[in-house]
């Protein structure tokens, strides 16, 4: 299915933010480069990659209309994970207590909550991607082999 919708402006990279606040992702190292990131989502990655998912996703004008009109869009972060050697994301989504809290009223089941939250969370993974693979020339940071967990 495709979504045929125009391609939004991509989120403001938050400089000030630390990855480790959020509770689904992981990062170790604290130089996100969140600057370069931005700079290469405006030399075409952001929009590549938002028209590969958008002929992927299947989500719906309808919902799409949801996402839009509560800029969840905005809400995206994207930062380098030095220890990983990769882009991390942080995707938005709606609340779980999307219904008490009535914050928009085209959603009324957890049906749409849930492809809403699970297409914003492949199109972060997908932004990542063509980063990674068509943007980014960035290696890991060496790491001691000291530094490395046990198993």
């Amino acid at each position: 299915m495709t979504l045929d919708v125009a391609t939004p402006d991509r989120p403001k990279l938050e400089s000030a933010i630390d990855a480790e606040e959020y509770d689904d992702v992981t990062v170790e190292g604290d130089e996100y480069r969140r600057d370069e990131l931005a700079e290469a989502l405006d030399d075409g990655a952001w929009a590549d990659a938002f028209e590969s998912w958008a002929a992927e996703t299947s989500l719906d004008e309808a919902d799409w209309d949801v996402v839009t009109d509560l800029d969840l869009i905005e809400e995206f972060d994207f930062f380098w994970d030095s220890f990983a050697g990769r882009v991390g994301y942080h995707a938005p989504g709606l609340p779980e207590n999307w219904r008490e809290r009535d914050i928009h009223p085209d959603i009324q089941s957890w049906e749409t909550v849930s492809s809403i939250n699970a297409s914003l969370t492949e199109l972060g993974q997908v932004v990542c991607d063509v980063l990674a693979d068509d943007y980014l020339d960035w290696e890991a940071d060496e790491v001691d082999a000291g530094d490395l967990p046990d198993f």
